[in-house]
């Protein structure tokens, strides 16, 4: 290891992944294991008490693996980092609980992270030298954001959700078609088979000069339709049914972001958070920074998930920057990106 250099041990438990990862300075992933916990999809959701009790049943065994796959003792990890909000309350206890004990017991210190700052973080691993101002916008199952970073530890929220996420409205349709859980990678590949001119989803908000979404209309539109159809019209239109609903969020979160883009006249933009892999959105998006000579960043698709490698990485600043937390440190449910 070179002089002056450290490895970050981070975990990451917000929701239904179990992630452990380690990662160096120079933003290299020395390890990023993931456990998936597929025991939602008979629900069609997340259930959070037997998220956090899976989370508890995997966190041990998946440190000691993700450890040993690093190459990298204990002895050599310089600094614990932990997602503590926003997420599910038991889920974000149980990572941060457990890193609690580890950083006491090493002697280590405690690095705590917000969950959407990390997301924003995945990027930085593949491009090191991506640095603000940039907007970014944060798309996932519960969250939606556009936010402009100034620098690293000076950002404004300029819009989020007033309702629902982009996430949850592709997750409603997966399950009013029968389509599994999580929705938005099976509509996607869905998509890409059927016309989004097939039908005219509502987009919400559609507003100059607002920056926030709303997608409870949408969700509950798509009920509507879906309720009005015959089975064997729906089994027949299925692909071009989640085009049009995939073409309706993803539309309005490109314009918004657009929108803001030129007026603010910023010349990068970020995609983050679990939506960020739609191939539809990474499409439109390119398409119009490309009209401004805007670059675009967003993560390779491994980094899209919760994962703790972007938590680690949204940790390394804070580390050179001596910005510890202390052991009584909570988590908190609260929705949306803080800099803690």
């Amino acid at each position: 290891m070179k002089e002056n250099s450290f490895n970050i041990l981070a975990f990451e438990t917000s929701c239904d992944d179990t992630s452990v990862a380690v990662i160096n300075d120079r933003y290299e992933v020395l390890s990023n294991l993931i456990s998936s916990q597929t025991q939602h999809e008979e629900f069609g959701g997340v259930v959070p008490e037997i998220a956090s009790r899976l989370h508890l049943k995997n966190i041990v065994s998946l440190t000691h693996h993700a450890l040993e796959k690093s190459g990298v003792t204990l002895s050599d990890i310089d600094a614990v980092a932990v997602s503590v909000n926003p997420g599910l309350i038991g889920s974000l206890l149980v990572g941060l609980s457990f890193a609690k004990g580890l950083a006491w017991s090493r002697g280590l210190p405690l690095i705590t992270v917000n969950h959407m700052v990390g997301h924003i973080y995945a990027n930085v691993i593949e491009n090191p030298d991506l640095s603000p101002p940039f907007a970014a916008l944060v798309v996932s199952g519960g969250h939606t954001e556009l936010v402009h970073f100034h620098d690293w530890e000076n950002f404004e929220i300029i819009g989020r959700t007033l309702d629902d996420a982009a996430g949850e409205a592709f997750d409603k349709t997966a399950k009013l078609l029968n389509l599994g859980y999580p929705g938005g990678p099976v509509i996607d590949k869905l998509a890409k088979k059927g016309n989004p001119d097939f039908h005219h989803f509502p987009r919400a908000l559609n507003v100059k000069d607002n920056f926030d979404f709303s997608f409870s209309g949408l969700k509950t539109a798509i009920m509507t339709y879906v309720r009005d159809k015959d089975e064997a019209f729906l089994e027949v239109n299925k692909a071009n049914i989640a085009a049009s609903l995939q073409e309706a969020i993803i539309e309005i979160l490109v314009k918004k972001t657009i929108q803001y883009t030129k007026k603010a006249r910023v010349k990068q933009v970020v995609l983050a958070g679990g939506v960020s892999a739609n191939s539809g959105l990474r499409a439109l998006m390119e398409s119009e920074c490309a009209k401004l000579k805007v670059r675009l960043y967003y993560p390779p698709l491994k980094l899209c998930m919760d994962n703790a490698a972007m938590i680690g990485a949204a940790a390394i600043i804070k580390y050179k920057r001596s910005d510890f937390a202390q052991l009584d440190a909570n988590a908190f449910s609260t929705k949306g990106l803080r800099n803690i």
